[in-house]
This record gives structure tokens, sequence and C-alpha cells, in this order.
């Protein structure tokens, strides 16, 4: 069953787990975070007139990492933090994923250049206050190895970062999976009308769901062949520079017609 990327994707996943739920809460609650989101906000789409990187977006990448992140793992694709020993078992990397999600764009607070290095940075001194409170009685040395799995999936969001393990891979196509038209409305109406307004304007949703020829599907569908333009140069780059490149297949729909798969 598909499941279509929105704010109210993330419910779901978090209710499954009491770590989940702990930390959905502290992020979302957490005055700082927010104020970054919204100063991310401020120089993105005010400033810049680029699409929405603020707390919604946040949100929606959020439910959608979760969403590939089932997916994958009961496609038996294990995350690397649990392969490895950075993380206890899946619910952990589960937190590493929804912490890189949730706080992936507050780099843009300071500047949009070089914003995924930014955030990594700025993001650690947050987890360094409110990963104890979650992981009560947890290791110092697990906590900071945590922390440190979360910042490298947020500066590896950034399309030329190859990311090295299977928790920032999903969080990095998550993030391109964030392209229907409502991220671009208000950049639209503010006079933005170049190819990645109109491109995103006309994508009306995206799915995702298990594939039949990779693990992975993401469909998206779209009123205009100007959709594919957000296919080619946003979500394929990210997924040539993770470890997920060869297990997704993107279906492109154009007025209701599902066209050729896209396998990269």
């Amino acid at each position: 069953m598909a499941a279509q990327v929105g704010p109210r994707l993330v419910e779901g996943h978090i209710r499954r787990s009491k770590l989940l739920q702990a930390l959905w809460d502290r992020l979302t609650r957490d005055e700082e975070i927010d104020a970054l989101l919204r100063m991310a906000n401020i120089n993105a789409v005010a400033r810049l007139l680029y699409n929405d990187h603020g707390p919604m977006h946040a949100r929606i990448v959020s439910g959608s990492a979760l969403e590939i992140a089932e997916i994958l793992f009961r496609a038996g694709i294990l995350p690397t933090s649990v392969q490895q020993g950075t993380a206890a078992n899946l619910d952990e990397a589960k937190a590493i994923i929804l912490a890189a999600a949730y706080l992936h764009d507050i780099g843009n607070s300071l500047h949009r250049d070089n914003h995924e290095f930014a955030g990594s940075l700025m993001a650690m001194r947050i987890l360094d206050r409110i990963l104890p409170e979650i992981l009560q009685g947890g290791p110092v040395k697990r906590i900071k190895m945590l922390e440190m799995e979360i910042a490298h999936a947020i500066y590896a969001t950034h399309p030329a970062v190859q990311a090295l393990t299977m928790e920032a891979s999903i969080v990095k196509v998550a993030d391109a999976t964030d392209m229907a038209e409502g991220r671009a409305r208000y950049p639209y109406k503010r006079g933005k009308s170049d190819i990645h307004a109109l491109s995103a304007l006309s994508i009306k949703k995206v799915e995702i769901s298990r594939g039949e020829e990779k693990p992975l599907r993401i469909s998206v569908y779209m009123n205009d062949r100007a959709g594919y333009f957000q296919i080619e140069r946003v979500l394929i780059p990210k997924i040539e520079t993770s470890l997920l490149k060869g297990n997704i297949e993107i279906e492109p729909v154009v007025d209701g017609s599902r066209e050729r798969l896209i396998t990269p």
C-alpha cells in the first residue's frame, strides 16, 4: 500500500515507539529548534524566494524518512548503525533518521550557502543538550556516537556529498520527496516563475511504496512534464550520492498515465 508524502505521515511511525515519541515531542517543542527552523524559512523563502524549508518541511521529511526506513528494513536492508554498533537496535537507528530529518535544514538560519555543513555543527550543540534527556542513563560514548551519526546524516543531505550510512541515505532521499506543489506556492506568489517553481507547481503528490523491481518505489504524480525537472535535478542527484542507488524505482505519473520506470 502506498503512503502519500505529507505532514500526517510521521504520526503513525512515532506512535509505534516510545523512544521516537519522546524524541519527536522534544524536537517539536524545543524553542531553540523552532526559532532556527523559522529563521531558516525567513532566509530561504522570504529573502531568497526558495521553497519551504521551515517546520512544515521538517515534519514532512521526517515522515517520509521513517516510511522509507520501514520499507527498506522490512526488505532486509539493515541500518548501518546497527551493523557497525553505533546504535543498539532498530529503534535507535530510526531515532538517528528522525532527528536528522527534522533538523536537516536548520543551517539555512545562518545562510543558504553550505547550510548542510553549518546545520550539522549547529545540530551537535542541540543534541548535546537533548539526547541525554531522551536516553537517560545512556553511556556518554553511545550518546556521542548517535550524535555524530545524526550530524553526518544532516551534512550528507548536500547533493554532492556521499552519504556513508543507510540512515544518511534515507534522510537524503526523503528530503527530495517533499516536492509537491505546496512547497512552491509562496515564492511563486512573490513573483518567482523559474523552472524550479513551475516544475514544483506541476507536481500534485508523491507516494512511497514497496517497489516491484526494486525494494522501494517513489511515485511522482504531475499534471505537466515540467515535473520531470524535479525528478532529474533534485531527486536523482540525491539518490546517486546515497547508498540507495540501485535500490529505488521512480514512477512518473503524468495526467494519470503511468510512464516508464526510472531506476537510478
